[in-house]
């Protein structure tokens, strides 16, 4: 089974250029008006601003599990993308919500490395 998970954005190009920062890479693919990052062997998140979508722009909500949470804020942070403030949960899990331009959620989770029992 494959996902695809479609983020709807107003402008194209400021959201190609702002997911390029998040991802820290290009888009992996382009079909037709959408912009394709690889986030898993069958996983994809879809950037797309075709009118049809204009009603759902902004209400994307998607968490995305990383193992390498603090070198991505970095990265965020030298290209001045703001996020919330890490939240810590009672298993070990570091969580933190990211908006991007248009306010669709992409929140980043790390497991820790050693699960409490």
């Amino acid at each position: 089974m494959d996902l695809y998970s479609i983020v709807c954005v107003s402008d194209r190009t400021q959201a190609q250029q702002w997911y390029e920062v998040f991802f820290g890479r290009p888009a992996d693919k382009i079909v037709g008006e959408e912009y394709l990052w690889q986030v898993g062997v069958n996983a994809w998140l879809v950037v797309d601003d075709r009118a049809v979508r204009a009603a759902r722009v902004g209400g994307a909500m998607i968490t995305l599990g990383v193992t390498d949470l603090d070198d991505i804020l970095v990265r965020l942070a030298v290209h001045g993308v703001d996020h919330e403030p890490v939240e810590i949960y009672g298993n070990g899990v570091r969580h933190v919500e990211v908006l991007d331009p248009d306010g669709n959620s992409l929140s980043l989770a790390e497991a820790p490395e050693h699960p409490a029992r």
